[in-house]
């Protein structure tokens, strides 16, 4: 689906999409890591597909959109923070990156 142009001066960065080992092309997004990574969707919204028709099951899938901070469909969990938006975060050696499923947990105190 996603696949960068080959650059062969291009530096890169190791980083860890989903618990995969990824190179990136340093400067790259984590939104773009994801996609690099052959994932086809960042998140799921929180409300499962059909529930105001009474059906239950997972919520939709969505992708990075627009890829400038507008959307807010590529909110993803980066170095354990949840809801951050992937797009506007650029790669750093060692990120961990996980795709955000559903709502966050919310932290009781």
């Amino acid at each position: 689906m996603f696949r960068p142009l080959p650059d062969g001066g291009c530096a890169v960065v190791a980083v860890t999409v989903e618990g995969r080992t990824v190179r990136v092309p340093a400067g790259a997004s984590a939104a773009a890591a994801v996609l690099i990574a052959g994932f086809r969707s960042i998140r799921e919204t929180p409300v499962p597909t059909g529930q105001a028709r009474g059906l239950t099951g997972r919520g939709a899938e969505r992708a990075p959109y627009c890829m400038m901070g507008v959307c807010f469909d590529c909110l993803a969990e980066i170095d354990g923070v949840p809801n951050r938006q992937s797009c506007m975060v650029t790669v750093q050696p060692g990120m961990r990156i996980r795709r955000q499923r559903g709502a966050r947990a919310l932290e009781m105190e």
